[in-house]
């Protein structure tokens, strides 16, 4: 091994030469899967890598360009702008009119260049200049240009297995660190560490070799590794789709009255970093959209634990919302006016600007009451029970509208009697 090879970082010496040594995807690469059939065809296309950090995206470019035996070209879009962009198609012109040779061109982080920069590639990758491949960790239907999109591939990359890093971290043993043993427990407390990140597993395991050689020591134990590594937080993708992915689980834990699951849920995303003030926003939202008036309590309960919060910050605001979510997962649940709101909401937003019918306008000025304003409006609390029954509050062309339709669950029960009771009333009184 030449003495560059032996200080770059571990994860760059343990990178696959072969499709075969891959670890993990096999979704996509395994017999007859979608990425093993690209390889296997002899004709490159471009696609997009969409996965998380550390699962292998850029070894799978390399590898495409040599099992292609083409050019590899490679850029980030982090640190790349419009020159860099423009050398790239110079370059791969050159490959082209010289050799007959194809080019990859990779691009890291693909979502990171704006619209104008990715479509910069358009006419190349039109073309056959060059195949392109872009990987990026965001969802590439909101991230990557639709034109582009359309000519690539989207191929989804997963986490790795915790038995995908255990086989990373014997093969970087074997191969790369003489023999390094683990104990047990210190290598489950190195797999959890990574999260499914291959890239991070394998530095925690190059500074947890590093520490062993300095010791002396040829195995690693979990005293060892905490001094080492420290309080080494898990991953946690704050604005991409981990994130959202999580408070998706989060809300259909609670809709689903699952409290223990809920409460996992809270619980990872404040271990991974989350902002606990946003959870509390969507708590809001949960109590008012799934629960409603079935438990009025919820939406109580809820800003409350965010007030608590407020006041007592982490970690001892945490419990309140762990109070909360428990109370969510477990009240009755009603979407009864999540859906009444959307529907008028949307029928509003197609209907004509009807008047407000004259017995329900204010009269504040004598012209008004004598144009009728208010003329026949029945005062409730004058009426038997406080109800005016048969009255009418819609707009003309809209009496009988029933949009709340109260569920038969929790308090809702008795919201639904109340109704009904008084929709007799209305249909037993003259004007009814």
């Amino acid at each position: 091994m030449n003495s560059l090879k032996k200080n770059s970082p571990l994860a760059e010496r343990l990178r696959p030469a072969t499709l075969d040594e891959v670890i993990g995807q096999q979704h996509l690469l395994g017999s007859g899967k979608p990425l093993r059939v690209a390889f296997e065809s002899g004709q490159p296309h471009s696609m997009i890598l969409w996965g998380p950090p550390g699962v292998g995206k850029t070894t799978l470019a390399r590898l495409m360009a040599d099992a292609f035996e083409s050019e590899f070209i490679a850029l980030s879009a982090v640190l790349s702008g419009v020159k860099d962009i423009r050398e790239a198609v110079e370059r791969a012109q050159i490959l082209q009119a010289n050799s007959q040779r194809r080019t990859i061109l990779f691009v890291d982080e693909v979502h990171r260049f704006n619209k104008s920069q990715q479509d910069a590639f358009l006419p190349h990758v039109e073309s056959g200049l060059f195949t392109f491949i872009g990987a990026t960790t965001e969802n590439p239907s909101f991230e990557v240009n639709g034109a582009l999109l359309s000519r690539a591939s989207v191929y989804v990359l997963k986490s790795l297995t915790d038995a995908d890093l255990e086989m990373m971290v014997d093969r970087a043993c074997q191969r790369e660190l003489a023999g390094l043993q683990f104990a047990v427990d210190a290598k489950a407390s190195l797999i959890a560490s990574a999260d499914g990140d291959g890239r991070k597993l394998l530095n925690n395991l190059d500074i947890s070799a590093r520490a062993a050689t300095a010791k002396g020591m040829s195995k690693v134990d979990s005293i060892l590794l905490a001094e080492c590594l420290g309080d080494a937080l898990r991953h946690f993708d704050k604005g991409g789709d981990a994130f959202y992915d999580q408070i998706s689980a989060l809300h259909k834990s609670v809709r689903g009255s699952n409290p223990d699951a809920a409460l996992y849920w809270l619980v990872r995303m404040l271990d991974g970093g989350a902002d606990p003030r946003y959870l509390t926003r969507r708590l809001v939202r949960m109590a008012s959209e799934d629960i409603g008036l079935a438990d009025p309590r919820a939406l109580r309960i809820t800003l409350d634990a965010a007030e608590t919060y407020e006041r007592l910050g982490s970690p001892e605001g945490e419990l309140a919302l762990a109070e909360a979510v428990i109370y969510l997962a477990c009240a009755a649940k009603s979407n009864a006016v999540y859906i009444a709101y959307n529907t008028v909401r949307a029928f509003i937003a197609k209907d004509k600007s009807r008047t407000v019918p004259e017995h329900l306008r204010n009269a504040p000025t004598k012209l008004m009451k004598e144009l009728g304003y208010g003329k026949l409006y029945r005062y409730a609390h004058d009426e038997p029970d406080a109800y005016a029954a048969g009255e009418t509050y819609l707009p003309e062309g809209l009496e009988g509208q029933r949009w709340y339709r109260p569920v038969p669950r929790g308090l809702e029960i008795k919201i639904a009697d109340k109704l009904a009771h008084l929709r007799k009333l209305d249909a037993d009184s003259p004007k009814g």
